[in-house]
């Protein structure tokens, strides 16, 4: 029996994939150590989003080769840069990570079985429907590690999720490299199908839809606000990275979509849902984003106004074709992120600040800092509950809470059960912004 020590970054399929690798573990007879130190092995599992994390990652598994006796790196980073690790005199195994367990059990009994326990972290269940995307966009690194898509069928997703509802889940977050082709690489779309038969599961829990890219969806768009419409298990909630307000920056960019289709998405949830949570991504200062094409972008945000949006400054990933192209310089890039962010602030805090004084009902899904917990309302929105063990809230419990105050990316709130105490907002000495952040 040996001991490990395993280390995630990056996105929810990560985490996802990190947690197989601990059950295949755990059910060969192995055991979580204390520390890299106190490790048999470490497994670094990476991710490669940006230039900044890529050095990261290459830091830390310099760090734990010194602490561990073996090293095993998997991930994006591992399997799209594995060469990376190398030129650093990093000496570790580089894996996919289906391959890890295999490699650390070294052919020792008993033999991992494929009904294990189900992936569950505290009460979020994370599912991954599929492997792998059907773009091929030319900034994307993450194509190399994950290749195309390889759905598994309905069945087999909705007996992993039946599986993490009967173990605790109160949050089921389907997750993939583009939710939205589920099913395209065996010639039918079959999201709308398997988020209908999940929410038809026994019990009482939520189900949040991870990152679907806009051309995935689009031809699927209105069956699929059909199926958020009559379910309300499902959170109303898209993640549908835009990347530019410009056709001409996203045919250089290759996405599967132009402007008009993701608005054509937006006005279609907007038709089907009362309210609803809109997430997208921008690249700012892509290589042949012009002045004009910055401003299309910005333009967009104003227009469609996403409660969440996360802005990405253009970093050059090895490999793609957008690194041979002739770059901005660093200058402009930085003042047209800036700008974005000044706006993504104003519009986010306008939609947190409309909530002040409305009650909703929420789950509460993780603890936060000091003595509060994170919950989400029906739309996925942030809502943070202060002196949690005071009044009796606990993660995985369903209350009504009264919106006090925000903090523009997430609110705060009071079970509205208790009576107005007079103390919505942040508690003096609690710092719940650290921890309020949220993965897509």
């Amino acid at each position: 029996m040996a001991t490990y020590h395993i280390e995630t970054y990056g996105c929810s399929s990560n985490r996802g994939e990190s947690r197989e690798i601990e059950r295949a573990l755990r059910d060969g007879g192995h055991r979580p150590a204390d520390g890299p130190e106190d490790a048999d092995v470490a497994i670094l599992n990476t991710c490669t989003v940006v230039e900044k994390t890529e050095r990261n990652m290459l830091r830390r598994a310099e760090e734990l080769e010194a602490e561990t006796a073996e090293l095993v790196v998997t991930g994006c980073m591992a399997l799209a840069q594995g060469e990376a690790f190398e030129e650093a005199d990093v000496d570790a195994e580089i894996l996919h990570w289906d391959e890890v367990p295999s490699h650390v059990l070294n052919g020792e009994c008993p033999t991992v079985t494929p009904d294990a326990e189900p992936v569950l972290d505290g009460v979020v269940g994370i599912l991954p429907i599929a492997r792998g995307c059907m773009s091929n966009c030319s900034y994307c690194i993450t194509k190399f590690a994950t290749g195309r898509v390889d759905s598994p069928s309905v069945e087999t997703n909705v007996e992993k999720a039946r599986a993490l509802v009967h173990a605790g889940a109160k949050e089921i977050r389907v997750t993939g490299q583009d939710t939205g082709v589920y099913g395209w690489d065996k010639g039918d779309r079959k999201l709308p199908e398997l988020l209908d038969r999940i929410c038809d599961i026994d019990g009482e829990f939520r189900v949040r839809l991870g990152m679907a890219n806009p051309g995935g969806i689009h031809g699927i768009h209105e069956e699929l606000a059909d199926v958020f419409a009559r379910n309300e298990e499902l959170y109303d909630f898209i993640h549908a990275p835009v990347q530019s307000g410009s056709d001409d920056v996203l045919e250089d960019m290759r996405r599967q979509h132009r402007v008009e289709k993701f608005r054509e998405v937006v006005a279609t949830f907007d038709d089907r849902l009362d309210h609803w949570t809109l997430s997208t991504d921008f690249i700012v200062g892509f290589p042949t984003e012009s002045e004009a094409d910055h401003e299309r972008s910005m333009d967009l945000l104003t227009e469609v106004r996403p409660e969440k949006i996360n802005v990405t400054r253009f970093s050059k990933r090895p490999g793609t074709d957008a690194a041979d192209m002739k770059g901005l310089g660093g200058t402009v890039k930085k003042e047209r992120s800036k700008a974005m962010s000044e706006l993504k602030m104003e519009v986010v805090g306008e939609a947190y600040e409309s909530m002040v004084g409305e009650t909703f009902e929420v789950l509460v899904v993780e603890e936060g800092t000091g003595d509060s917990v994170k919950c989400r309302d029906g739309a996925y929105r942030q809502i943070i509950v202060q002196k949690a063990t005071e009044r009796g809230v606990d993660v995985g419990d369903f209350l009504e809470v009264e919106v006090t105050g925000h903090n523009t990316v997430y609110a705060f709130g009071d079970p509205v059960d208790e009576g107005d105490d007079g103390e919505g907002g942040p508690v003096e000495g609690d710092d719940p912004a650290e921890s309020a952040a949220s993965s897509a």
